[in-house]
């Protein structure tokens, strides 16, 4: 029986490509997830916007409205009520601004290590196993890719944890 029989038999270059693939598939995933999530807090900075400009509107006409028992909480129109909501409502505004630049900066991020994992995927092909496993455990290191993955292990995680490369400390896997 040989190697590539037993149960156990360490992965060849072709399953190491399929990995590759496998890991920028799921990063794209997520960052499809985090397009949407970005999707929906723009939406909610649109509402907020469109209900100030109707505020401001309806300040800058004069008209004022009587007390409504549906919304109790409503500042009337250039009090400071309205004024503490309206900053209220600008910060609100502005906090959901900076998550749309951080979750694209993470999306951006994201994308550039799942293009990386398909570019090697590709230049693996045709290369040796053991080269094969070493590339990746290199490009997971210089590309911090475990921070990626909480929930899965990489290849550059498992290798530091078996001691199979040298070289390949903890301080890499974190």
């Amino acid at each position: 029986m040989d190697e590539a029989d037993t149960p156990d038999a360490p992965p060849d270059a072709d399953e190491f490509v399929e990995y590759c693939r496998t890991q920028a598939a799921l990063l794209s995933g997520r960052v499809q997830r985090m397009g949407q999530e970005a999707d929906e807090l723009l939406d909610e900075v649109d509402a907020t916007l469109a209900d100030l400009r109707g505020e401001l509107e309806a300040a800058s006409e004069g008209t004022t409205t009587p007390p409504s028992t549906e919304e109790p909480d409503r500042p009337e129109p250039g009090g400071e009520a309205a004024a503490a909501a309206a900053e209220s409502a600008v910060s609100d505004v502005e906090r959901k601004q900076s998550l749309i630049a951080a979750k694209r900066a993470r999306m951006d991020a994201f994308n550039d290590l799942a293009g990386g994992y398909a570019d090697l995927a590709e230049a693996l092909q045709g290369v040796d196993d053991e080269t094969a496993l070493e590339r990746i455990v290199q490009f997971e290191a210089d590309n911090d890719a475990p921070a990626y993955f909480p929930d899965r292990e990489t290849l550059a995680e498992t290798v530091a944890g078996e001691g199979v490369i040298e070289g390949a400390d903890a301080e890499d896997s974190e």
